[in-house]
């Protein structure tokens, strides 16, 4: 496992650099001037070449992408001060430092994203459990049905239904917002239950239709018919034989759709106003400031990368043949 994980860490340093490397340069490709966006309308040829000078834009790109590398393992020297690692630099337009920016506003793209993961893994696998436990009956014809409405739905469609009814409407839910859990978990909780549930609403149809059909193809298993012929109970059966060797492609799947939730996370901050890193990101295209966007694009990529490593991990646990490879 050990091992495993190594290979697997030294594998997403890879990828991350390689992020890095594509975002920076492709960025330098652009026709817009960082220096001038940050000195403003009424800039003059002085305060151009101060700008350049004080946010290292003066210098070959190469040499700057080199220096933004080694910023964030040792940090790095402006102008305008030293930048403590991990060091992404000063945005080109507010003069704050990235990553203090970034850690600001990741506590509530996390809570939305693993909240969001937490609802639609519980009710979607739960239901289709329930539908592979009656299947046939109308119960499994009536969540089927609801799993094909819930997947043509949209993050941006049912976000606003969700706010004129239950915020506006009918009052019985509190305005989204985002409110540190260590300060008061009862509006933290509240504060985000809107958004975790229109989040869940384009996964959980795809994972309870996916539990059901696996479900299924497990009870034909010849494992589950010994178990059966040896007397034990149908929920026993259910349970503990067919449930464990459908769990394992779910996990799977779910390591594959991490980067779709971090993607439905930003569409859902943009709904109900929330200030994450996935808004973060899209301001910082909008205004083609670098250092913040290299800062988003690296911290989103890491946490997918970890998330993946620790599915996977995960998978290892459950299914014993992985382990045995």
């Amino acid at each position: 496992m050990l091992r495993f994980l190594a290979r697997r860490s030294l594998g997403a340093i890879v990828i991350l650099i390689l992020i890095s490397a594509i975002t920076f340069f492709l960025f330098f490709a652009l026709p817009a001037e960082p220096a001038r966006l940050a000195c403003g309308k009424n800039c003059d040829p002085v305060s151009l070449a101060m700008i350049n000078k004080n946010l290292g834009l003066d210098q070959p790109v190469p040499v700057q992408y080199a220096k933004f590398m080694v910023g964030i393992v040792a940090g790095r020297d402006f102008a305008v001060g030293h930048c403590s690692a991990p060091c992404f630099g000063y945005s080109f337009v507010s003069q704050e430092p990235v990553w203090g920016t970034i850690a600001d506003r990741f506590p509530t793209t996390l809570s939305l994203a693993l909240g969001g993961a937490a609802v639609f893994l519980v009710c979607g696998i739960g239901i289709g459990m329930i539908a592979a436990w009656r299947r046939g009956t109308w119960i499994d014809k009536f969540f089927s049905s609801l799993s094909l409405l819930g997947a043509s739905m949209q993050i941006y469609f049912v976000g606003v239904l969700a706010l004129a009814w239950f915020v506006s409407g009918l009052g019985i839910m509190d305005q989204p917002a985002y409110y540190p859990f260590t300060d008061n978990p009862a509006k933290w909780f509240s504060g985000m239950l809107l958004p975790w549930v229109v989040l869940s609403l384009i996964f959980l149809a795809n994972y309870s239709r996916m539990t059901r059909s696996q479900m299924v193809e497990q009870l034909q298993e010849d494992h589950v018919r010994t178990a059966r012929a040896k007397g034990l109970s149908s929920r026993t059966v259910f349970f503990r034989y067919a449930w464990r060797g459908a769990i394992a492609p779910i996990v799977t799947i779910f390591g594959i759709d991490l980067g779709s939730l971090f993607g439905g996370a930003m569409v859902t901050e943009y709904t109900f106003t929330l200030h994450g890193i996935g808004r973060l990101a899209v301001e910082s295209v909008q205004l083609t400031d670098l250092p913040m966007l290299m800062g988003v694009m690296l911290v989103s990529s890491a946490a997918i990368v970890v998330f993946n490593i620790l599915v996977d991990a995960a998978y290892a646990f459950i299914d014993p043949r992985v382990r045995l490879a």
